[in-house]
Parts: C-alpha cells; structure tokens; sequence
C-alpha cells in the first residue's frame, strides 16, 4: 500500500501546481471551489490508471507517440489564456472560471496521462489491485491538490503581482518539461 501511495503523490505534483495556479486565481475562496477543483484531479487520476489497465499494451504504443504533445499543447494554450486574461482590464469576477467544468476537465486529463501509463504497468510495480490502487491514488491526489487550492489562494495575498500571470507561467513550464522529458528519454523520436 505505501508504494501505491508514493505512486499517488508522484501522480498528483502537476495537478498540484495547477491546483496551486487556480486558488491563486480567486478573489474569495470557497471550500466549494477547493473541492470542485480537488474532485476533478483526484477523479482523472483515479480513473486514468484502470482506463491504461483494461486498454493493455496496444493504447500505450499508440499514445506513447504523441502523449507528451499533447500535455504540451493543452497546457501552454491553457497558460497563455492565463496570461492574456491577466493582462485585460476587467475584474476579477469577470474572468473565466478556472473550476468550470471544461477547463477542469480538460487540465485534468492532460495532468493524469501519466497515471494512463501508469495503469498499464501498477500490476507489476505493487500487487495491489487494480480497482483499489486507483482509490487510493484518486484520495491521494484529491487532499493533495485540495491543500493545494489553499496555498495557493494565500500565496496570492502575499504577492504584489499578477497570479494569473504567474500560473500561466507555471502551465508553460510544466508542458514544456513534460514535452522535454518525453523527448529526451526517447531518443528525440518525438519530432
């Protein structure tokens, strides 16, 4: 069970830094809004695992391919659309929220893809079951990132500058190591 947990807590660090970005884009926080961005992580990094399980070895090599493109593609459009909202003049009530259900969703996917590839080896790594080791890391990833909305709002506090500029930041850096990673381990094929 301990390797399933350190599993889940490796998952969960890009869904953290977003969770992290998303509170810092709130004016006035809300346990509401904590747990809505909280579910939507802990859920994809729950289900993706048993998705890569049940897809088996065919969907990994199909995947493997292009995944770290698309982590890349999602998250910088996702992070430049931060930095432009931050840069119009509007209020903050204004802004897109960063809990609807399609951003969430979208970031959500694009974070626990590694969790897909996970899902297709975790019954090599720990000889716990498929169904709960998805649980545990979907916990796992859920308090993780529910913290993380908290720091995230107070850290915006304790800064003079925009946060929605800092977190589009952060997005862009995250796929750009995502994408730098994935093309490095394989040898540049992915180009």
């Amino acid at each position: 069970m301990l390797e399933i947990i350190i599993i889940g807590v490796g998952l969960s660090m890009d869904a953290l830094a977003i969770s992290i970005v998303s509170g810092g884009a709130y004016k006035r926080l809300h346990v509401r809004h904590a747990f809505r961005i909280a579910a939507f992580f802990g859920a994809a990094q729950a289900i993706m695992p048993v998705i890569g399980y049940l897809a088996g070895v065919g969907l990994k090599t199909a995947i493997q391919g292009i995944d770290h493109w698309v982590i890349f593609a999602v998250l910088v459009a996702i992070g430049l659309k931060m930095i432009y909202e931050a840069f119009k003049i509007r209020q903050a009530e204004e802004r897109t929220d960063v809990t609807s259900p399609m951003v969430l969703l979208t970031l959500a996917v694009a974070t626990s893809i590694d969790a897909l590839a996970v899902g297709l080896t975790l019954p090599l790594i720990a000889a716990t079951p498929i169904g709960q080791a998805a649980v545990v890391i979907g916990i796992v990833t859920f308090a993780i990132c529910f913290v993380g909305v908290y720091i995230g709002h107070h850290v915006r506090h304790f800064s003079g500058t925009k946060m929605e500029v800092v977190g589009g930041l952060a997005l862009i850096v995250i796929g750009t190591k995502i994408l730098i990673e994935h093309l490095m381990s394989s040898g540049s094929s992915g180009f």
